[in-house]
């Protein structure tokens, strides 16, 4: 009996790797382009970025719109994902830290929109797998000109 249950622990010990759980994602729903929630299995590799900023122009400065902003970072965030053998699809968990438009005199939450987007969402090309996010107005960052910060948690299994 003793042999018999051990061979059946076993299997089930196998056989629960090759059903090892994916990561799952519950759609914000209406069209918004996040999940609610997003469930990594511990054996996925995570790869946590740290905060991105805006990348400089030619000129040394920065862009203007949170727009402009958030494409640059986003496309910077896509670069380090694939030098790491990930894609924008394997981000997990965004967090965005908005400064208050000096024009607007508040975050710029629909130009942020706007470039996001571009790379989750309806737009040609944009991943239809959305990362569970986060967005909050902040007073400032290291730099004046810098309107957004993010940083980003991907996880592959």
């Amino acid at each position: 009996m003793k042999k018999l249950t051990a061979i059946l622990l076993a299997a089930g010990i196998s056989m629960s790797g090759a059903m090892a759980a994916e990561i799952e994602r519950t759609p914000a729903g209406n069209g918004f382009p996040i999940s609610t929630v997003v469930s990594v299995p511990s054996d996925a590799k995570t790869v946590y970025l740290s905060g991105v900023v805006p990348p400089a122009l030619e000129d040394g400065t920065f862009a203007k719109t949170t727009e402009e902003q958030t494409v640059g970072i986003l496309n910077t965030i896509k670069a380090t994902l694939e030098s790491q053998g990930l894609t924008m699809a394997d981000v997990v968990k965004m967090q965005v830290y908005l400064v208050a438009d000096p024009e607007l005199g508040k975050m710029d939450f629909a130009g942020f929109m706007k470039g996001y987007t571009q790379f989750y969402g309806e737009a040609e090309g944009a991943e239809k797998i959305v990362p569970a996010r986060s967005a909050f107005e902040v007073k400032g960052l290291a730099f004046p000109e810098w309107l957004i910060e993010i940083e980003v948690i991907a996880a592959k299994k």
